[in-house]
């Protein structure tokens, strides 16, 4: 088992896909549905064997919660906040790169 690389709180986007998020909790290994990991094309299913990501994401069409491994996170270097409204009920001031967790964050 691996050391989480990203933490609550941080900012991250997709490697592949164009959206990015808040880190609102973290599975040290794959927790999700057997249904879930199949429905991933063969070719881009991750290691179940790595950190899976909970974050308040979004995209330029909508926001979500979306479940990502960490081959596929990249830190968020643009500086903007992420406009999801979970965001704000869940964290506290935005730094930059990450959110000040507060008692209110999932842990």
């Amino acid at each position: 088992m691996r050391v989480a690389k990203f933490r609550i709180g941080q900012v991250v986007r997709h490697r592949i896909h164009p959206f990015r998020g808040v880190i609102f909790d973290v599975d040290p290994v794959f927790a999700n549905t057997e249904e879930w990991w199949q429905a991933i094309p063969e070719h881009m299913r991750p290691s179940k064997d790595q950190p899976f990501y909970h974050l308040y994401a979004v995209n330029a069409e909508t926001h979500y919660t979306a479940y990502v491994s960490e081959q596929n996170l990249l830190p968020d270097t643009s500086g903007d906040p992420v406009p999801h409204p979970a965001v704000a009920r869940a964290f506290g001031a935005f730094h930059g790169d990450h959110y000040d967790v507060t008692h209110n964050a999932t842990h």
